[in-house]
């Protein structure tokens, strides 16, 4: 057994509840769960946290964990799967949450041993939780999941952890919003550093959901007299959800990855514009710049009438100014006419 050295110490909450009565308390030691284990009433263990071996051990006695039960638990992450054990079920999904700054999100692992009348959950952290709901119906007594068994327990549980992938999927929507009006009005480089960041933690959850869709599906379809008929019923909408969330994170990254385009093109277009602006510039100073070269040669007047004559005249000067501004205005009129003026907004930007 491998403990991560950063790993959080487990706090221990038991919910045992019936139709009538709903109980919850805080287990100091692994032990304290053994009578709650005999009874028909269903009795829901949430271990938060894996940083204690010898609490994990005597969880792993008490409950009668295979060896490698405990060591799928304990050994993160793992790959969400189903596994089927004499008298036991083990199901590993991951949960996802979003950050307090709803930057990001936190994936951890939550392994659920299902017995006849108990479910052991095990998860990473106890900052991060999605199963709050479940336990307010458990303890207000609302709908019919007090009249049903563990494995209607544990399909909650996963419908829960299921729709907590939902909030995270919304906050990547509205962030690709407001990333794709930032590329298309002023990108910079950050703007390609945020797309490049949305893309991996897509990945991320890609990575998450596809083999928890298929652990779901195997749920359904497997003949463990753990699960109840009437409970792969309801398991058929979870996986629903898998679907469609598989199907958000797909669509999500296709329009991620149409931004990267979009960049491109609107860093092309600025540079357009620039060079656009750079050229018009250019060309009205090329015939101001060969009229200033031409009189700045300095022939020497008295040597020849054809050596540039107009340095004597009266008006040359002026004369030479006025030419020079005409030219010039000239060609700004024939760029407005032919429209090279109707778009710089990038620029000024």
């Amino acid at each position: 057994m491998t403990i991560e050295e950063d790993a959080s110490p487990p706090i221990i909450f038991l919910i045992d509840y019936n139709e009538e009565n709903a109980t919850r308390v805080k287990i100091d030691a692994p032990e304290e769960c053994t009578p709650y284990l005999d009874t028909e009433s269903v009795s829901w263990v949430d271990v938060q946290g894996l940083g204690n071996e010898n609490i994990l051990r005597r969880l792993g006695q008490v409950f009668d964990l295979h060896p490698l039960v405990l060591e799928d638990v304990v050994n993160v992450p793992q790959r969400p799967k189903v596994e089927e054990y004499e008298d036991q079920l083990l199901i590993i999904a991951r949960m996802v949450c979003l950050k307090d700054d709803e930057r990001g999100f936190v994936s951890e692992q939550v392994s659920f041993i299902l017995g006849k009348h108990y479910l052991l959950t095990v998860q990473e952290e106890p900052d991060y939780d999605s199963f709050g709901p479940v336990r307010e119906r458990i303890r207000g007594n609302k709908g019919t999941i007090r009249k049903h068994g563990a494995d209607y327990l544990a399909y909650a549980l996963l419908d829960a952890l299921m729709d907590g992938f939902f909030p995270v999927l919304e906050a990547y929507g509205e962030a690709l919003e407001d990333l794709e009006d930032e590329v298309v009005a002023k990108p910079t480089r950050q703007s390609l550093e945020k797309i490049h960041q949305i893309k991996r933690e897509l990945l991320a959850l890609r990575r998450a959901i596809w083999p928890q869709r298929d652990a779901i599906n195997v749920l359904i379809r497997d003949s463990s007299d753990l699960v109840g008929d009437e409970v792969r019923v309801y398991l058929r909408d979870c996986y629903d959800h898998a679907v469609q969330i598989l199907d958000m994170v797909e669509t999500y990254r296709e329009v991620a990855s149409s931004l990267m385009d979009v960049y491109v093109s609107s860093v092309g277009n600025r540079m357009n514009e620039v060079m656009k602006l750079l050229t018009i510039i250019s060309t009205i100073f090329i015939p101001l710049t060969f009229i200033v070269g031409v009189y700045g040669m300095n022939f020497n007047t008295e040597k020849s009438p054809f050596n540039m004559p107009e340095l004597n005249w009266y008006w040359g000067y002026p004369a030479c100014l006025l030419s020079m501004a005409l030219i010039a205005g000239s060609l700004v009129y024939y760029f407005y006419r032919r429209g090279w003026f109707e778009n710089f907004s990038g620029i000024k930007e």
